[in-house]
């Protein structure tokens, strides 16, 4: 059974819920670099192959996750309100729509693929491979989604460790099968760069089958109902209008970073290069604030649906300040390491190495100020409100970092610095933005509409 967030500590509940999904993220970031070394070692173009579709299937797999995360917040909710028939009902429809998207996603993914290569490439040592890898992954798709559907539903009722043990038997199983799609042995023939979707698909459909097998034994509190499967129009509805706002939300973000490679791209190879460190760091950051937000918003969402919105409140101050603490003692870790952190990265090369240094000590003592802003982000998606959620990100990334990018760098003598200190100045304005807005209360008074 599912545990009850709607009463107890708030902190040991937020521990509970968030430290498995910081060791769920981490080993899906352990799954993506098992990929990349495999394919590795067929040599650049295969890996040119591969990174060319990333953007792609990250852009597509946020445009689809809004489903999933509207699927969750109105769980969430009903687990609060202690309604099984709502929960179970709207996991089954969750499922039945993400199900339809991305079969629909899947088949015009699977066409288009040559299209969008050669928009990308005209290199035939990088197009052939980059098509027959997208291709295979865009079949995978529909378990893809199947699973974010499953591991949405199971955080909505507080469930965060059966996903994380999928995920892990996942990537073990990925450790195996990469090699073996990718460069044959016994009666398996060598795919090459195909190879490693090949892989990816497999560990996909047994997770999804893993996960379908959870929610139709409903030994966690939310079952999926075969007899419910019937669409209800006026729930779809609902999960679109909560849902399409997180999508536009996730697809943006995927947009702005490469909007944000384009700036950093005209300062040459050294200072992409040492962008490129400091946003793979930061990438790993985003990982515990992350899933504090998703903590923020499983919590909040109970609470509201138990209509007990000042434990709700009191949630959201203390994921905030949790965050905040935490992720600046991290940050005042890597200031102090910033040279060798980035040494590690790209040893030898003393002036990647220097500007890199300069990026993490700019950006690393407001770190804490993201915790803040992703957990008031989860605050508003658990009440509902996911077009404030999705305001709030764009006016951090499209309306704050990008343009104080652009402009530092062209417009003032700073240039690439320019870039490093949009980082930390969009960091503290739009959590400061975030606060005021949470503290103005206008998300107690729209959860109605939800529940």
């Amino acid at each position: 059974m599912a545990k009850d967030l709607t009463q107890g500590s708030i902190l040991k509940s937020l521990l509970t819920l968030s430290i498995p999904l910081i060791l769920a993220n981490l080993l899906q970031t352990a799954y993506n670099l098992t990929d990349t070394f495999w394919v590795g070692r067929l040599g650049k173009e295969a890996v040119a192959s591969v990174s060319i579709s990333f953007p792609i299937i990250f852009l597509v797999i946020s445009l689809a996750s809004g489903l999933a995360i509207a699927g969750s917040i109105l769980v969430s909710q009903y687990k609060g309100k202690k309604d099984n028939n709502r929960i179970n009902h709207t996991a089954t429809q969750t499922m039945l729509m993400v199900l339809i998207v991305s079969a629909v996603l899947s088949f015009i993914g699977y066409l288009l693929t040559p299209f969008i290569i050669r928009l990308l490439t005209q290199d035939p040592t990088i197009y052939h491979g980059a098509v027959s890898y997208l291709q295979i992954s865009f079949i995978g798709f529909i378990f893809v989604f199947g699973y974010i559907a499953f591991q949405s539903l199971m955080r909505g009722v507080g469930e965060v460790k059966v996903p994380m043990y999928i995920i892990l038997s996942s990537v073990l199983l990925n450790l195996i099968l990469d090699p073996l799609f990718i460069f044959g042995k016994w009666f398996i023939p060598s795919y090459g760069v195909a190879g490693a979707a090949v892989a990816t698909l497999s560990t996909q459909l047994l997770a999804f089958v893993i996960g379908l097998y959870f929610l139709f034994k409903g030994n966690h509190d939310i079952k999926l109902d075969i007899k419910k499967i019937k669409p209800d129009f006026r729930l779809i509805k609902k999960l679109t209008k909560l849902g399409f706002p997180t999508s536009i939300e996730q697809s943006t973000r995927a947009l702005g970073m490469t909007i944000m490679v384009f700036i950093v791209s005209r300062f040459g190879a050294t200072v992409l290069a040492a962008y490129g460190i400091g946003a793979r760091i930061i990438s790993f950051i985003i990982i515990p604030s992350l899933a504090i937000s998703m903590s923020t918003s499983t919590l909040v969402g109970q609470n509201i649906g138990a209509k007990k919105t000042e434990r709700a409140e009191k949630t959201v101050k203390i994921s905030l300040v949790t965050g905040f603490v935490v992720l600046s003692l991290v940050g005042i870790l890597f200031f102090i390491f910033a040279r060798p952190i980035s040494s590690f990265f790209i040893p030898g090369d003393v002036e990647t190495i220097k500007l890199s240094t300069l990026f993490l000590r700019i950006t690393s003592l407001t770190f804490g100020f993201i915790a803040v802003q992703m957990a008031i982000n989860g605050a508003f998606r658990g009440s509902g409100n996911t077009l404030t959620s999705m305001l709030l990100s764009i006016i951090s990334l499209w309306v704050l970092r990008l343009p104080i990018a652009y402009i530092l760098s062209n417009y003032t003598s700073l240039q690439s610095t320019g870039i490093w200190l949009a980082f930390p100045s969009a960091n503290i304005i739009s959590a400061l933005i975030a606060v005021v807005w949470f503290a103005n209360g206008s998300w107690k008074r729209h959860n109605k509409l939800i529940i």
